[in-house]
């Protein structure tokens, strides 16, 4: 196992820079997931990391040794594809081997590592099947099988589980994370579903146009994200980010009027954010008009529209909400997020107001 370094990472095509000066630290035995929407460079950063990319500069470091210069092979990282990038007509157990194979490894280390991998992950009764004949769970298994058995000091994913369906989807990232602490060993994880991002990581960190938009924990990007980016792509159903200017002590939105539970310069352009769970009916709340109602079961997302912004509330208790009726609403107390119009970047609501936010 080891540590990453990436200092001031760079990647440009030709004139096109895609990633500008990263740097984070990724300790030892951590699960990180690089995050962010497409082509924010996440598997570009990942592919570097691998030795799969040229580097325009900037440094790589695993386990306190610089890697820019090595070949995937040499950078002892092992890595899972999206395609599982298998070979069809070699058994699950040549599969998992062939890397030890083509280093030489004798037949008895090569037979006892498949044995142990294909243990952990439950493939023991698959080892003589053709990939063709395993489900795409079952493949998935099989190219983190192949990696196991390096014994590598990283494992790298690129977005591995797209290509499943949603209820495979959970499980495998319940196996992963499972795996991850079975064996301890640092991993490098990228994905755009921020469901799995939450779920999965020690750390996040969110990247956004070839840069990092904010690195931390999952409930601390929850909590406190950021800016509006970070606001806005963590949390699902998404935090509701409104507009207005600071009027009265309140968020004037177009003639609706938000409460500010903190004291923002009269005539400041704000953008408020509410998580949709911290959404709650009142019957003193402010007025907005439901546009569509979701019921999942365990809970209800409600659509609605407040002047020329959409709102999504959800709530855990069952409602008679339909569509055209008018809901008054509250922010809960303490849970909403004040951000500069202007800049996108959170306001440190607790200097502002000199309390507490």
């Amino acid at each position: 196992m080891a540590d990453v370094t990436i200092r001031d990472l760079r990647k440009s095509y030709g004139a096109h820079p895609v990633v500008h000066g990263v740097s984070v630290d990724i300790p030892d035995g951590q699960f990180a997931v690089l995050v962010g929407p497409s082509g924010c460079g996440k598997s570009t950063l990942l592919r570097m990391i691998a030795g799969l990319e040229g580097i325009t500069a900037g440094t790589i470091a695993i386990g306190g040794r610089v890697v820019n210069n090595l070949a995937p092979s040499e950078r002892d990282i092992a890595m899972v594809f999206q395609n599982y990038a298998l070979y069809p007509h070699k058994t699950v157990a040549a599969n998992m081997g062939f890397a030890l194979k083509m280093a030489r490894m004798a037949r008895a280390e090569i037979d006892a590592r498949v044995a142990r991998a294909a243990d952990i992950l439950g493939l023991q009764p698959y080892l003589a099947r053709y990939p063709r004949e395993l489900s795409g769970g079952q493949r998935q298994r099989v190219a983190m099988g192949r990696a196991i058995v390096r014994d590598p000091q990283v494992f790298l994913f690129d977005e591995p589980l797209s290509n499943l369906d949603a209820k495979l989807r959970v499980q495998m990232r319940s196996e992963i994370r499972e795996l991850h602490q079975r064996l301890g060993t640092t991993t490098v994880y990228v994905t755009h579903d921020q469901i799995e991002a939450m779920t999965m990581a020690d750390r996040i960190v969110v990247m956004r146009e070839g840069r990092i938009a904010q690195v931390g924990a999952p409930l601390e990007l929850y909590d406190r994200p950021a800016d509006t980016f970070v606001a806005g792509f963590i949390g699902s159903p998404a935090m509701n980010l409104v507009e207005g200017t600071v009027r009265g002590g309140g968020l004037d939105v177009g003639g609706a009027v938000l409460p500010l539970p903190w004291r923002l310069a009269e005539g400041r352009a704000v953008t408020l954010g509410i998580r949709p769970e911290h959404l709650d009916l009142d019957p003193a709340g402010f007025a907005a008009t439901v546009v569509v109602v979701e019921p999942t079961g365990s809970e209800t997302h409600v659509v609605l529209r407040l002047g020329r912004h959409d709102l999504t509330a959800v709530f855990r208790d069952r409602h008679d909400i339909r569509p055209g009726q008018v809901l008054r609403l509250s922010p809960r107390a303490g849970l909403s997020h004040a951000f500069d119009a202007g800049t996108g970047l959170r306001i440190d609501t607790a200097a502002a107001a000199g309390v507490a936010a």
